[in-house]
């Protein structure tokens, strides 16, 4: 739910199996040991396919290589379909972030309302882009699109395709900059729809490393943490680039708040860098004390226990104030959501900007506390709702 603009409608979350029931790219009759069999004859098809383009004005000329033995391929029970779709959705940071960077744990919640769709398919020409930040041709896309386009090309060349040409379309709820997972979400889409347009799904690991290869052009030496829990369902612990599921005993009502500043989270990441060389037993400290945090957190999530989870997540706040990721804006409407009501609230993500977090008591007083995030100036709210699982 969004306050004071209109609500997009909810993406379905991505399935538990990756994978997808599509085959479109030619002249992968033969391959590595490890690829599936296929429904159907993976032969080349007239007008189908992936092609990669020489730097000519010729004809497109497939020129295959190996793809990545832990692909398998995409299956169906009909007839190839043009192109293939992907799908993440936003994920929130409940606890652990920046500590995660130092070997802590952290503990990451799913956010249905906002998500990613991508459709790519084999181009008749060199191949374009549409997005809300650009239109046109691929070969032509902005830098800021980097994230995007190396997503793109990890996709292609796992899946041996390395100068294929696509058509991509991309929409996109989550809000960029934000802290909400936006450019791991719109890197795991990409990557799914570009390897299904070309016959091939991934397993998790080998996702996660194709997706991590894109964050790194966004952050430099990202955790891991967005690109496990874009695609997850549920809310997900992360210590040292394992994964596990969050039990929770009761459906946890939370409200994000966007202060509409843009987070800047590989500025926040090297300022804690520096803060530690500066002051390495302080800083070690707060980031020993977040790690204490997140693992008593997730004692007290499996429980539901509400008013130790806030009480956690103050203290956070605090702990990320003093390691010097704060921001006015964000302070501003933690204030705001303890006023109305929140049981807990702190920034979320790399901070210097972005969001915040708060957690209510239940969706009614959601309701009031998204309502008075948005008179205290929030650029929009949203509710999402962590379901009880055992």
């Amino acid at each position: 739910m969004q306050h004071g603009a209109r609500a997009h409608p909810p993406l379905p979350s991505p399935p538990h199996r990756t994978g997808l029931k599509v085959a479109g790219c030619g002249g992968h009759d033969s391959g590595p040991d490890r690829l599936r069999a296929h429904r159907r004859p993976l032969g080349p098809r007239p007008g189908a396919g992936c092609y990669a383009r020489r730097n000519s004005m010729t004809a497109p000329t497939d020129v295959p290589i190996a793809p990545d033995a832990r692909l398998h391929v995409a299956t169906h029970g009909s007839a190839a379909e043009p192109g293939a779709t992907g799908r993440a959705g936003a994920k929130a940071i409940l606890l652990g972030e920046h500590a995660v960077v130092y070997g802590r744990p952290a503990i990451a919640i799913p956010v249905r309302a906002l998500g990613v769709e991508a459709h790519a398919r084999p181009a008749d020409d060199r191949g374009h882009l549409s997005s809300t930040l650009y239109h046109g041709p691929i070969a032509q896309a902005p830098d800021r699109l980097g994230v995007t386009l190396t997503a793109m090309r990890a996709a292609l060349a796992a899946a041996g395709r390395p100068g294929a040409a696509l058509d991509i379309a991309i929409e996109s709820s989550i809000p960029a900059e934000r802290g909400l997972g936006s450019s791991a979400a719109v890197s795991a889409a990409v990557i799914e729809a570009v390897l299904g347009a070309c016959g091939f799904a991934a397993d998790d690991e080998t996702m996660h490393e194709l997706i991590q290869t894109a964050e790194r052009a966004a952050h430099g030496a990202p955790s891991g943490l967005d690109a496990r829990t874009v695609r997850a369902r549920q809310a997900v612990w992360f210590d040292r680039g394992r994964i596990e599921p969050v039990s929770v005993g009761d459906d946890l009502v939370f409200v994000i708040a966007d202060t509409g500043v843009r987070g800047r989270t590989r500025e926040a990441v090297a300022a804690v860098a520096h803060r530690r060389e500066e002051d390495p037993r302080g800083v070690e400290s707060a980031l020993d004390e977040l790690g204490e945090l997140a693992t008593a957190l997730r004692r007290e999530v499996s429980t539901a226990d509400r008013d130790a989870i806030g009480s956690a997540m103050n203290r956070a706040h605090e702990l990320l104030n003093g390691l010097g990721v704060g921001d006015p804006a964000l302070d501003h409407l933690v204030h705001a959501a303890m006023a109305g009501g929140a049981l807990g609230a702190k920034l979320t993500g790399g901070g210097r900007g972005g969001c915040v977090l708060a957690l209510a008591r239940d969706t009614a007083s959601a309701e009031e506390l998204g309502g008075r995030l948005t008179r205290a100036g929030a650029a929009a709210v949203w509710t999402t709702t962590v379901e009880g699982v055992a």
